[in-house]
């Protein structure tokens, strides 16, 4: 009876260990599979990340050369959304904000450094044009001026704002017209026709919206001023 007690006890013991040992070679090859898909997601996502395309500021398509300050800036859409104004990956004036509203949006940059100077918005619809007027006067030489429109922005201009926007580089701001969209980058003292400029008209058998047309976007570089 003990022979056959320890006979048990050794079966017994036997068992027990080869159970580990499966259990253990389970687990062991699981963990290689469970450390080989870490490493197939590690070499995954490098290849992901080597192969996604690079973030330029503001979200534009390509890098801006040296000495050049990146822009990108969209018009409200409708009188819904309002428009949208970046610099040197900077966000100058957004509904996100709170810093935009009905009319023209300006946001002013200084031309050497690309500091925000100012944002405004000017209700061209219900609101009085002298202040705008006022605001185009006061602008310093070298100054960086961008320009979106939002819901309505031409109603209230007048011939003299007209001009003080042209003599900036616009040349859509003489036929700017009820709710055209309108963008605009230009700058003080440029003594050129600024290529930076997109506008659409307010068209009912082309409008998106009923009313208003499709959002106009526009991004680019814009040369630092030199001394």
């Amino acid at each position: 009876a003990l022979y056959l007690g320890a006979a048990k006890l050794v079966v017994a013991v036997a068992v027990f260990l080869l159970t580990f040992y499966v259990i253990s070679q389970v687990f062991e090859i699981k963990m290689d599979a469970s450390l080989g898909n870490l490493f197939a997601r590690s070499a995954l996502d490098t290849a992901v990340r080597s192969t996604k395309p690079p973030r330029y500021k503001c979200g534009i398509s390509k890098a801006c050369p040296e000495k050049h300050f990146a822009f990108k800036m969209a018009s409200g859409a409708a009188n819904v959304v309002g428009p949208k104004i970046c610099l040197e990956d900077n966000i100058l004036m957004s509904g996100v904000k709170n810093n935009v509203g009905r009319g023209i949006n300006v946001a002013l940059a200084n031309g050497k450094t690309g500091e925000v100077l100012d944002t405004k918005y000017f209700d061209m619809w219900g609101g009085d044009v002298a202040p705008f007027i006022e605001f185009l006067k006061s602008i310093q030489d070298g100054t960086i001026v961008l320009m979106g429109t939002y819901d309505d922005g031409a109603t209230k201009l007048n011939d003299e704002a007209r001009r003080l926007i042209a003599e900036l580089g616009s040349t859509s701001i003489t036929n700017l017209g009820f709710r055209d969209n309108w963008v605009f980058c230009g700058g003080k003292g440029i003594k050129t026709k600024s290529p930076f400029e997109q506008h659409i008209k307010n068209n009912k058998d082309t409008n998106k919206y009923e009313g208003w047309p499709e959002v106009v976007e526009m991004e680019g570089c814009i040369p630092q001023k030199q001394d």
